[in-house]
């Protein structure tokens, strides 16, 4: 019987591929195990195995196995072993040849290691394996190899900061790349152009990734870029522009003049070695010098008839002058008089559109950052339609007139840029459109409003959805009637596939294909960890044939891309330059992605029975669907019988599990079967069940029992969890349901022109003429991103026409609720931007 050189393999008769290989190496079985061993020729029996091809590190890319290898003459039997255990033989893959030259028998056997086999043991130790080879001499160990999971973290440690450098001085770039695996190489972009030190020397890049400019030139002026790229990604840091200026020197003086009649003398220098550029200062000191002469030096002249004449006609000449000057002054103020009659007044730029008149409510702020316009109008009541008269027909067309039907004749009155109107009868003129006829009829997640160039704003309350529409968003001349509603994500079924999820709720505005002359800005919650580095967070978009389309992948946004999302803690503000119907969608890179879960408690409002439902909903964390669960909680006469919590659920493929504790059990047992109730992974995972709950059904053993303290556990398998404790009256009804969270959000679901805005239309056209332009000491734009901590959007800023546009305009996203137009007042002191006439006014002044 062969010796037993390695693990066991299991022999199952009948299988012919088996039979095969084990007659071919000379195997025997013996029951129902047996060694795997092959019989050496007698010439080559004392020779130990040693490896022609030895296993590398390798490192896993995204989800993308790794295949390890090991070759070895000459071998009876070959085995992997991974962090110390044996793998299974049927995940080997042997191929048997002989070496020509030698006559060796040659054994090569290759395994794949997968992502999930590395994460089992990440943080523990590295994953490692080698292979064992075996001969009928002894056995030989190969090198270890280690497979490392790689990735390229988003943002740099240190990335480079903007400089003003004399000529001929030293620059230092700092870049200190982000965290990686492989580390990161690091190569510098001057103007996106890759800058390579072999050919020009004047540039160095040190060990630790600076760059260093050795003698400061004009031509090395521009925008430095330091990359860092593993096999993993690419990243780019923030441009920092390096201004090289040179400041003036004088010239060498020039000789002393001649004397002169009046007795004196001069010299001259200019300030041209070298002149002063790009900023630099100009020459200090005198340009000319003069000097008195010796009496010896001075001409000697004799006044004449001829110098009477001369000093006669510049008299003459002199008043001549004056007598034209002074015609010219009289015909210009009679001119300038005239004109002072024609001019209009202006004050009807500041307050936006109010064709309807509007008052702006007085804020509560005793500053304001704004200028002094005339918010003297009144209400009033516009008759008629808001658009102008136009042929309608039944066929849906995109022109550049209005987009739907009219409105009914009639009286709309608009208070404050809230247009009063009702909602079910747009939604049912919307809906008669042959595009719009999928759209949901739910007036209560459905907002609408009618608006021009200056802009406006829907909201859809308690959901945390809303569209701003900057103001020159709509060309001049147009009017818009658009609308923005929350679509049941069980009426559209996104095709998710393999680890997506949906991560935010489906948003629709439109109509689509409208004319936008600037990026609309669309707000929604997300229930991702907000972690870049475990998901690929893509935009989808539905298209007109009603098929779903990746628009977006964040982090790889192009300037030249339609779209440009930011995503924050919990909520995500998307800049869109077209409507219709968005959702977020993640894909979880590894088992370390978690989603957003609130947990919310409802029991029964009444209870005259001796049973008693506690119900235990485990949602998505967005404000939309806590809406409805509260709406639908609302209809069963359910109340809340504790604050909502939050849980991450990760993608581990384990279920969630709910469980009662410790109960009184001289008053109330459960009526459970079981200990615990299970939702599957895959309900929460894709997000497409909107109310997933279980019910504990609990019985009191009297009916006089009202107390009921408890625990209530929730956790994922294998995974976190929470624990919850319980205690309340069943008999008091002690929160409404919808008192406290249902009418959170009293503000109007449309604004119009400026009521719409924190910043004056005026004062916004100040600051944008102020800081669009670039400034050599860095006071535009860019610092004002810097001051409002939104630096980390500075490519998509400038890739604007106006980037001071685009920052205000996520500034009003994000501050709608919560801005301090005051400090936006301090951030623009702080500027120094004193020539935007931007300043503060007492609330007596407005």
């Amino acid at each position: 019987m062969p010796l037993l050189l390695g693990p066991f393999v299991r022999c199952r008769l009948g299988e012919t591929l088996l039979v095969l290989w084990l007659s071919f190496a000379g195997v025997t079985c013996t029951g129902s195990e047996h060694a795997a061993t092959a019989t050496l020729p007698a010439a080559f029996s004392d020779l130990l195995p040693h490896f022609l091809v030895e296993p590398g590190d390798e490192y896993i890319v995204k989800n993308k196995p790794v295949t390890l290898t090991c070759r070895s003459t000459p071998a009876t039997q070959i085995y992997f072993k991974c962090n110390g255990e044996w793998v299974h033989q049927d995940d080997h893959l042997i191929e048997r040849t002989v070496d020509p030259a030698t006559a060796l028998p040659v054994m090569q056997v290759t395994i794949e290691i997968t992502r999930q086999q590395v994460e089992k043991i990440f943080g523990l130790d590295e994953y490692w394996c080698q292979c064992v080879a075996w001969s009928t001499t002894g056995t030989q160990k190969s090198q270890k190899a280690y497979i490392r999971i790689a990735y390229l973290r988003k943002n740099f440690e240190e990335e480079p900061q903007a400089k003003e450098v004399a000529l001929d001085q030293e620059v230092l770039l700092r870049c200190h790349p982000p965290e990686g695996v492989p580390p990161a190489e690091v190569e510098w972009q001057r103007n996106e152009d890759v800058i390579d030190p072999q050919s020009d020397p004047n540039f160095f890049i040190t060990a630790d990734h600076n760059l260093v400019i050795k003698k400061a030139r004009l031509a090395d002026t521009g925008n430095y870029t330091c990359v860092a790229k593993n096999i993993v990604a690419r990243r780019k840091s923030n441009s920092a522009t390096v201004l090289i200026y040179v400041d003036g020197g004088w010239s060498e003086w020039s000789k002393w003049s001649p004397c002169g009649a009046d007795c004196s003398m001069w010299r001259s220098r200019e300030c041209t070695q070298p002149s002063p550029g790009t900023g630099g200062k100009d020459c200090q000191g005198l340009d000319l010098q003069s000097l008195n002469c010796t009496s010896e030096q001075c001409p000697q002249t004799v006044s004449g008839a001829e110098d009477v004449a001369l000093y006669v006609g510049m008299v003459a000449v002199a008043l001549c002058l004056t007598l034209l000057l002074i015609t010219v002054v009289l015909v210009y103020r009679r001119k300038k008089a005239g004109l002072d009659a024609d001019v209009a007044d202006s004050s009807i730029l500041t307050t936006g559109f109010q064709p309807m008149g509007i008052k702006p409510s007085k804020p509560e702020n005793s500053h304001l950052l704004t200028i002094q316009p005339d918010l003297t109008t009144t209400t009033t009541s516009y008759q008629g339609t808001l658009r102008s008269r136009h042929d309608t027909t039944g066929k849906f067309s995109m022109t550049n007139g209005p987009l739907l039907d009219p409105l009914p004749k009639g009286s709309h009155t608009l208070h404050n840029g809230k247009l009063n109107s009702d909602p079910s009868e747009f939604v049912s003129r919307l809906s008669a459109q042959s595009y719009f006829k999928t759209l949901p009829r739910d007036v209560a997640n459905t907002s609408y409003g009618t608006f021009n160039f200056l802009g406006g704003r829907l909201t859809i309350p308690n959901t945390g959805i809303s569209l701003l529409i900057p103001p020159e968003a709509i060309p001049r001349g147009k009017i818009y009637e658009i609308y923005l509603t929350v679509q049941k994500k069980e009426d559209l079924r996104l095709p998710l596939a393999g680890c997506q999820t949906l991560l935010s709720p489906v948003v629709s505005c439109g109509p689509p294909g409208v004319v936008l002359s600037r990026p609309v800005i669309l707000s929604m919650d997300h229930c991702s960890d907000a972690c870049l580095d475990n998901w690929a967070v893509r935009l989808k978009k539905q298209n007109y044939e009603g098929a779903w389309e990746d628009v977006l992948l964040m982090g790889e946004e192009l300037a030249s891309d339609p779209y440009y999302c930011q995503l924050e803690a919990e909520t995500c503000q998307l800049f869109s330059e077209q409507l219709g119907i968005f959702a977020l969608v993640g894909e979880s890179l590894h088992m370390g992605a978690a989603k957003r879960l609130r947990l919310v408690l409802f029991s029964d409002a009444y209870c005259s029975t001796l049973e008693y439902n506690i119900r235990v909903y485990c949602m998505d964390d967005t404000q939309d669907v806590f809406k409805e669960v509260m709406q639908m909680e609302r209809q069963l006469g359910g109340r809340l019988i504790d604050e909502p919590h939050v849980l991450l659920f990760k993608d581990s493929y384990h279920n969630l599990r709910l469980s009662i504790h410790d109960m009184p059990q001289a008053h109330w047992r459960s009526k459970l079967l079981a200990g615990y109730q299970e939702i599957p992974f895959y309900h929460i995972w894709n997000g497409s069940q909107r109310y997933l709950h279980c019910t504990f059904t609990l019985e009191r053993l009297s009916l006089t029992t009202c107390e009921l303290t408890c625990q209530l556990c929730v956790w994922q398998v294998e995974g976190e969890g929470q624990s919850f404790s319980l205690d309340f009256n069943i008999t008091k009804d002690t929160r409404a349901v919808d008192s406290e969270f249902l009418l959170m959000d009293s503000n109007a679901t449309a604004l119009a022109g400026p009521s719409a805005f924190q910043i004056p239309y005026l004062i916004r056209q100040k600051i944008c003429s102020s800081l669009d332009a670039p400034c050599p000491n860095g006071a535009d734009w860019r610092m004002l991103a810097q001051r409002l901590k939104l630096e980390r959007h500075m490519s998509f800023f400038a890739s604007k026409a106006s980037p001071t546009s685009a920052i205000l305009d996520l500034w009003e996203a994000l501050h709608f609720h919560s801005g301090n137009i005051n400090q936006l007042a301090a951030v623009m002191a702080d500027i120094g931007k004193q020539e935007a006439m931007i300043f503060l006014v007492s609330d007596g002044e407005c």
